[in-house]
């Protein structure tokens, strides 16, 4: 008995993957103007890292300069709150809805995230999460939506 001969079961609508990967600047303005806060839909791989590059390049020169504006030892010991905290609150919530939406493109919920504050486990669960990030997403139409196009929506 094949799998079409079952008529509660159908096959996903097939939709390629794009071709082309998001450009960085494209990624930045996805993040911060089209999808900000928003938790629905899907998105690519290429729109995930170039926004964690992005992130990594804006916070790291705000903790060196966090150093040289306050002293290297007192983010430890005194008030914690300078320009990088300021940089980790900015950037929280796109890289939240983002990796929200990261896990919708591959079938699963972004409730999953709340396992990380679960003790000992989530120390396992970040190489679960670091390789579902890695892996390519559903080339196929789901529950959370289209194949994400890699394109900014045209108004």
């Amino acid at each position: 008995m094949q799998a079409t001969d079952n008529p509660q079961f159908t096959l996903p609508e097939y939709v390629p993957r794009p071709t082309e990967i998001m450009s960085f600047p494209d990624a930045l303005i996805n993040a911060l103007i089209n999808n900000f806060g928003n938790f629905n839909g899907r998105a690519s791989r290429s729109e995930y890292w170039w926004w964690t590059l992005a992130s990594f390049l804006i916070y790291i020169p705000t903790i060196i300069l966090d150093g040289m504006i306050f002293g290297w030892g007192e983010a430890t010991q005194g008030d914690p709150f300078g320009i990088s905290m300021l940089v980790a609150i900015a950037i929280a919530i796109p890289t939240l809805t983002l990796t929200v939406r990261r896990l919708h493109d591959l079938g699963k919920s972004g409730w999953l995230l709340l396992i990380w504050f679960v003790p000992l486990v989530n120390i396992c669960f970040l190489f679960v999460l670091l390789e579902w990030l890695i892996r390519d997403g559903d080339a196929y139409v789901n529950s959370y939506g289209d194949v994400p196009t890699n394109v900014l929506p045209v108004d």
